[in-house]
This record gives C-alpha cells, structure tokens and sequence, in this order.
C-alpha cells in the first residue's frame, strides 16, 4: 500500500545555536509544524501531491521566518528578486518563474505556468505579466522586504562577499537556529499521495548580496526541483551554483532510475559525494512512490520536517536531531 507523506525544508546552514532564543526556536519548529499539518490534511482528504506542495510552500512564502516570498534577501543592488518552480511526478510537467518582484506568492505564478502556459520557465516583467493575466495578486517589490534582511545585507556590504559563499561556525551570531547570515535559504516540500503520485516545489529570495540577475538552483528543473512517479520527488537548498553544475535534484532519480540504487543511496551520494566534491553545502529532501523519505544535509543544521497521512509531524533543525 502506498505510504503518502509530505516533507518540508526551510533552508540549510551554519548554526548559531549558542546565541540563538529559546523563543526563535519555538517559531521555526512551530512554523515547520503549521506547514506540514497543512499537507498532511490535503492529502488526507484524498487531495493531489501537486496541490499539497503547492500550498506547502505557499505558506513557507507567506513566513518571514524564511527566505521565499515575505522576508525574502536582498540583492547586491537592495532590490528583490524572486525564484520558484513545481513538478508534477505524474506527468512531468513544470512550470517556473524567476527574477520576480511583484508576485505575492512565486510558486502560485510557477503553477500557473505549469498549467496555463506552453512554456516551462518565464523570467522577469514577463512572468510578473502573466501572473497577473492568470489573475494572481501584484505586490510592490517593498512588500517583501523586512527590517532584519536590510540588516543581513548591510553586514554582508561590509564583508564584501556573498554570503553564501562561507559556512562553518557563525562569525555573526544572531537570535536564529541557524545564522541568518550563513543560511540557505531556500523552502521546498516534496509529496507522494493516496495515489502514488509525486511532486516538487522550490522557492527562493536567493542569496543576500547577490549579483542583480543571478538566478540559482531552485527555479531550474532538474538543478534545484524535479519529480517523476518513476522515481523520486526532489526539492534542494544550498550553494544554487553547485547544484546546477552537479544537476543535483535529476541526478537522484537518474541514480534510481539507471543505476538502481535506493532514494537513500541516490540522494547520500548526491549530497555527501557529487556536491561536497565541489565544495557545495546544503542539502535536499526527496521522496518516492513507496512512501520512502530522506532529508539529507552536509551543512550544520537544515530546517526540515516531514508526516505520514496517519503519522505524527516530525520536525528538525539540527544534524544531532
């Protein structure tokens, strides 16, 4: 019988825990909690892996706790610029927006590419077009801003780096699990429901301090987001270069799919093997058609969660948890 199950991340990083509030933690384990019993319901009620990540994210975008939609990085040049993709398992479809900076929710114009759309990935003031032609709520850029992430980039101005470029312990402490300044922070969920069918969803702010255009992982098919029922859902967070160079989110099916091995096989050798080799950090979270999940991470935490149907929520930030 078909085990269906969600699971969710938040982004992957260095930790902070020393510094960080027992109250700081609380909201992101009861953030990760109130995403995932949202999924757990709609497939419960028989509803479709596809319409469980899509929702799955879509509060992930609504929590400035998290770097997608509300609370999303700044730019190099203090602007924002936004990235999502979703995949259906079933039918391989997929639809992606990127470079965006007045769609409330990202992964809602991905969706609409997905099924509105002969394209796979539209980018920019096309994108932001037709989200509002698919009748999707226009924002202004400064409505994804946050006093914290100003900060963020106003301390990565004066390092001079892209944040993302260095992890290990965190040089700027902050009140977070995982240091704000060295995180991930990408959100993702991957899905298998009542039917065995499978889906992805990635959305991303991007890196704080970012070159003005770059695009990442996360809004590419295969890099940062890909499903097949044939083989795994996959959703990934980390240095979005290195993912797109190692096709990291297709080389998990594609180990399953041609070489055999198992979805925890596939995605270990994905995470602690092809990424590390390029010195990438960060991790995925991937499931397949039998109701197996993995949530692996070569950084120091990763915010990550996942449920059964009929199973407790089961969330996680740390690698002792």
């Amino acid at each position: 019988m078909t085990k269906a199950v969600i699971a969710i991340h938040g982004g992957a990083g260095a930790i902070s825990r020393a510094a960080m509030s027992a109250e700081k933690e609380q909201a992101f384990r009861a953030a990760l909690h109130a995403v995932i019993s949202a999924g757990q319901q709609i497939l419960a009620a028989g509803g479709s892996a596809l319409d469980a990540v899509t929702e799955a994210v879509r509060l992930l975008e609504a929590c400035p706790l998290f770097n997608a939609g509300k609370g999303a990085v700044f730019t190099h040049q203090g602007t924002h610029e936004l990235d999502a993709c979703i995949m259906d398992g079933r039918t391989l479809d997929v639809g992606a927006v990127a470079g965006v900076s007045r769609i409330r929710h990202p992964i809602l114009a991905a969706r609409g590419v997905l099924e509105k759309s002969p394209h796979v990935l539209l980018i920019g003031a096309g994108a932001e077009a037709f989200a509002e032609a698919q009748g999707l709520e226009p924002v202004e850029p400064d409505f994804f801003s946050t006093p914290e992430r100003w900060e963020q980039l106003q301390r990565a101005l004066t390092l001079q780096h892209s944040v993302l470029d260095h992890d290990g312990a965190a040089a700027q402490s902050g009140a977070e699990p995982l240091d704000p300044d060295r995180k991930m922070g990408t959100v993702g969920a991957v899905a298998c429901d009542l039917h065995g069918n499978l889906a992805a969803a990635t959305s991303t702010g991007g890196m704080t301090n970012k070159q003005a255009g770059r695009v990442g992982d996360s809004p590419l098919p295969g890099a940062g987001c890909y499903a097949s029922n044939e083989t795994a859902a996959v959703s990934c967070t980390g240095t979005g270069e290195v993912f797109i160079r190692t096709l990291a989110a297709y080389d998990v099916a594609a180990q399953m799919a041609y070489g055999g091995r198992t979805l925890q096989q596939a995605a270990a050798s994905v995470i602690h093997d092809k990424v590390q080799e390029l010195e990438g950090s960060g991790g995925l979270i991937a499931v397949d058609s039998h109701g197996n999940v993995v949530l692996p991470f070569n950084s120091e935490g990763m915010y990550r969660g996942f449920a059964f149907v009929d199973g407790e929520i089961e969330v996680a930030i740390y690698r002792d948890n």
